[in-house]
């Protein structure tokens, strides 16, 4: 009879999560988790979103940013490498040039690397007249090498791609549980594709947050869990090389090679032409979107009605002497 009985409530507990899955306890307690988690990692997502979309054109922007400064050709001949070593020392008194790029191109700039201790310097300077012409890695480029730090490792070196590990896979199961949690029921699910706001603008918030969610889901896992090769490669080569060990005499890539090189090429987008890389730069930014509009149901249904709690009763020790008082008299 036992085996009957567990039959008959997993058919309910089957039968509740078709119609009525909000009325689950499992899935009551999953939200809350979803909720709590979300507020915890929401500020490192939204960081990853937003630097990761503005990183999606990291190639064409480094190529632009770091283009060569140009100088005018003389009709004399470039100053020689033990001139330009001269120069740069009287511009720079307590530096003493470690290297002298001479480029190829006569109309490109000539960089100068100083050092004295503590301190180096790369600069430009006109082959020609050997005037400086300012820093050799511009302002833009250096902002964007900013970035990719921030992306990459968190300004935290290997300790920052272990940070992002981590938190590649808290987001893989936040992305989970929030699939998960999206199941209206089957006979409310197609509304749950779009956004509603008209039908409903107090409840705006929360289509928002549950459309975006379902359009989004395979981007989110795939970003969270390509980011975890990225962020710790070695462990993933090291499964590779265990279920296919390398062996000298087969030639080209393993299965698993291709796999993670097609990973790291979804990340960035990078398998396509701009339009797919517009794409990716747009849905980039979903993660960041579903925290906002989280932290404001966090708000609304958590945080507000504490602080209406908090303003509108007493502490419980200053009724306690208030009563006391009111005896008194």
């Amino acid at each position: 009879m036992q085996p009957k009985r567990c039959d008959n409530t997993g058919m309910a507990v089957w039968g509740k999560w078709k119609t009525r899955p909000q009325n689950i306890f499992l899935r009551k307690a999953l939200f809350q988790v979803h909720l709590w988690s979300g507020i915890g990692l929401g500020l490192y997502v939204l960081l990853m979103s937003v630097s990761g979309s503005a990183l999606v054109f990291r190639r064409e922007l480094a190529r632009t940013l770091a283009r060569e400064t140009r100088v005018s050709a003389r009709p004399g001949p470039r100053m020689t490498a033990d001139e330009l070593r001269q120069a740069a020392e009287r511009a720079y008194p307590g530096y003493q040039v470690t290297r002298v790029s001479l480029r190829k191109n006569p109309d490109e700039a000539t960089e100068i690397s100083l050092a004295r201790p503590g301190k180096t310097l790369q600069r430009l300077f006109n082959p020609y007249t050997g005037a400086d012409l300012g820093d050799s890695i511009s302002l833009g480029f250096r902002s964007l090498l900013w970035l990719v730090d921030l992306h990459d490792t968190l300004f935290l070196a290997q300790t920052g791609r272990q940070i992002n590990a981590a938190g590649g896979i808290l987001t893989l199961l936040l992305s989970l549980s929030g699939a998960v949690i999206w199941w209206p029921g089957i006979d409310s699910w197609r509304r749950s594709l779009n956004f509603r706001w008209r039908a409903n603008p107090k409840g705006f918030n929360w289509t928002l947050h549950s459309g975006l969610g379902f359009w989004s889901c395979v981007f989110v896992l795939m970003w969270a869990f390509s980011g975890i090769y990225l962020s710790i490669p070695a462990a993933f080569n090291a499964v590779v090389d265990f279920l296919e060990p390398w062996s000298g005499q087969r030639g080209g890539l393993r299965f698993g090679d291709t796999v993670l090189y097609w990973l790291a090429q979804l990340h960035f987008g990078r398998f396509a032409g701009v339009p797919v890389k517009i794409i990716w730069t747009a849905i980039g930014l979903a993660p960041g979107v579903l925290f906002v509009t989280g932290a404001a149901m966090w708000w609304k249904r958590v945080l507000k009605p504490w602080v209406k709690r908090s303003v509108v009763e007493p502490p419980q020790e200053h009724a306690m002497d208030a009563a006391h008082s009111e005896s008194s008299r």
